[in-house]
Parts: C-alpha cells; sequence; structure tokens
C-alpha cells in the first residue's frame, strides 16, 4: 500500500515502523519523545523499540482513559518535557488511541509555541479518525475537544499490527467511524463495511477509510465547509459520550456513542435533509446489526441538550447537524429544534 499523500504529510501503511525509524534518522532532532499509556507500553512500545534500537530518547507516561484528555494531564506532559530539556527543535511521538494522538498533539502543538510531533495510533479508532486531519484537543467541563488546535503531524504511522492487541468491545468503537466514512462518502465502501462487519475487516479497509478522511480534510483543513461532513452522528454522539463519563460507572465508549448518534442523525436526516425511507432503514439495520441498545431515558434529554448547546459547529445559538441525504452523500449546516432533537432521540428508544 503506497503512503497516501496529505495536506502537508504522508500516511504510511507499508512497513509503518521501519518508515519511522528512517523519519527519525533523517530529521536533525535534538530530543526525541515518545508518550504512550500503560497499556501501550505494555503492548505496543515494544514493536516501537525494536525498530529505534539506535535512536535515543525519554518516555513520558499518563494514564489511559477520555476522563483523562483534560488540562492537567497536559499540565505533566509539559512538566516532563521541561524536566527532560525539551527544545523547538524535539520530536514528540504519540504512541497510542485517540486519547493519546489527540492529548499529546495538543501539547507538542502549544509547548514552546509548538514542537514538531508524529502519530503512531495503535487502536482502530486512532488510525481511521482521531491520528489523521491535524486537529489536536483535550476536554474540558465534559465537553469533549472543546480546547484545541488545528496543527498538521509531520507524519503519520499507521501499523495494523497494533489492531491484535485490542478486545472486540475496542474494535467495534473503532469500526463506527469506518461505517460513517461509507455513510457520508462512498456507499460502496458502506455496503463492503455492512457485509464484512467488525471481525471482517481489513487492511484495505482501513486504508480507504483513512483516505476519504484525507480527502476531506485535504479540501477543508479548517472545518470551514466539508470537513463539516465528519461530524455526521457527532452532535448527539459526543453528547450522550460525554454524559455517560460523567454520569455512569461504564462509560461508553466513543463509537458506542456515536453509533446511537447516527441512528437519531440519521432520523433527522430523513424528516430535514431528503433521506429515503429505504436508505434510513438500510443505515439503522447497519447500526442495530453491530451495536447493543442502549437505555437513553427521557429525564437525560436536557442535560444531553445542554451539551450540544456547547458544540463547537453551532451558530448563532443554533445547533448546528450534519445530516445524509443519501447513503454515500452528507450536508452540513443543518439546524435542528429542540422538539426534533427529543423526537430523534425517541426514534433511537423506539428501535
Amino acid at each position: 500500500m503506497k503512503p497516501i499523500s496529505s495536506i502537508s504529510y504522508p500516511i504510511y501503511f507499508q512497513d509503518s515502523l521501519g518508515e519511522l525509524n528512517n523519519f527519525i534518522s533523517e530529521n536533525n532532532y535534538s530530543k526525541v519523545f515518545i508518550l504512550v499509556d500503560s497499556n501501550t507500553e505494555i503492548h505496543c512500545l515494544p514493536a516501537v523499540q525494536d525498530v529505534l534500537k539506535d535512536i535515543n530518547y525519554d518516555l513520558i507516561e499518563v494514564t489511559p482513559g477520555e476522563e483523562n484528555k483534560n488540562i492537567d494531564f497536559c499540565i505533566g506532559i509539559w512538566r516532563m518535557l521541561l524536566d527532560f530539556g525539551a527544545e523547538r527543535s524535539s520530536l514528540m511521538i504519540n504512541l497510542g488511541g485517540g486519547v493519546i494522538t489527540d492529548m499529546g498533539g495538543f501539547a507538542a502543538s502549544t509547548f514552546k509555541r509548538g514542537i514538531d510531533f508524529v502519530q503512531v495510533p495503535t487502536t482502530l479508532l486512532s488510525q481511521v479518525d482521531a491520528s489523521v486531519g491535524g486537529k489536536t484537543g483535550i476536554d474540558m467541563d465534559s465537553v469533549k475537544n472543546i480546547i484545541g488546535t488545528f496543527t498538521q503531524p509531520k507524519a503519520v504511522f499507521i501499523h495494523t499490527g497494533f489492531l491484535s492487541t485490542l478486545d472486540e468491545r475496542e474494535i467495534r468503537s473503532g469500526f463506527a467511524e469506518v461505517i460513517k466514512h461509507g455513510l457520508i462518502y462512498d456507499r460502496s465502501l458502506f455496503e463492503k463495511v455492512r457485509t464484512a462487519g467488525p471481525e471482517g475487516l481489513t487492511d484495505d479497509i482501513i486504508y480507504r477509510s483513512v483516505e476519504i478522511k484525507n480527502e476531506v480534510v485535504k479540501e477543508d483543513p479548517f472545518e470551514k465547509g466539508l470537513r463539516k461532513i465528519l461530524n455526521f452522528g457527532h452532535t448527539i454522539g459526543h453528547a450522550v459520550e460525554s454524559y455517560s463519563l460523567s454520569h455512569g460507572h461504564s462509560p461508553l465508549l466513543h463509537g458506542e456513542a456515536i453509533a446511537i448518534g447516527f441512528i437519531c442523525e440519521a432520523y433527522l436526516s430523513f424528516k430535514k435533509n431528503g433521506l429515503s425511507q429505504a436508505d434510513l432503514d438500510e443505515t439503522i439495520a447497519a447500526i442495530k446489526a453491530v451495536y447493543p441498545a442502549y437505555n437513553l431515558k427521557k429525564e437525560t434529554y436536557p442535560a444531553l441538550l445542554d451539551i450540544m448547546k456547547n458544540d463547537k459547529k453551532n451558530s448563532g445559538g443554533n445547533i448546528s447537524f450534519s445530516l445524509l441525504s443519501e447513503i454515500g452523500t452528507c450536508g452540513f449546516d443543518v439546524f435542528c429544534t429542540e422538539e426534533e432533537i427529543f423526537e430523534s432521540l425517541d426514534y433511537y428508544s423506539s428501535k
């Protein structure tokens, strides 16, 4: 698989860890840092160490979990960089899932007004979504990614061998973003993914999913227009995810919450954006075949709405959605009322 050319950097698939070693060797970095969490240190770092035998680096470890993607943990990263003597000519390698690539990118992009970083995503979610596109970010007050920057990495190195370290639930979570790329951009990918299911995931499917994300980002790097379609399912999905993180003993994973958003926002697409009944039914069937039902309680609706009101895409106090017009085509900047949003949540509960 040939490298994908992004805005200003390559995305490597073939011998990606070897390419990481070549990248570091070819650049004259004064210091190299690897950011990990306790999971990737055990399961993924050894594979990286095997190819970076001649590279000196310092290791920075954080606690895993979305609930730790916040300013306090960023301060910890910045302090470690200071203690290790990081300079502007340093490199940060973010080795992990979406929390590591989001937070590590943010920490690197702001330390001394920016040091270089590369992404080595280790989960399906981070490989097809979080590591590609130059969005960095942390959460604040249960609002996801509300603090962040648009800063492109110097390269992305996707090693699908890391996926063997994940359990079924994590694969299913990342699979939601693969489904999304088909729903918003490529019906043929959607049909292939729907037939394959998470257990039939292939490198070719992952490659095409990354291609789609990259094509959209290259056309609209700062999310002024087309890139907003990548938010399909996320206005409601992020609200459900944030609420579950702050109110539940067993928080939903990102993809599990986004799957709820897919069903709600597919319904809004049917009501507001011309999605046909047949495409609505096909979308709902594909989601329900992979993701178990979740109990959305009516008494949580106002709290979910409050979270949605803080969404970055909103304009003039109106809640903005990216909605399907057909499978494979998505519009953006469609505004929905509170009543319509509550109706979509009721629709989810009825399915």
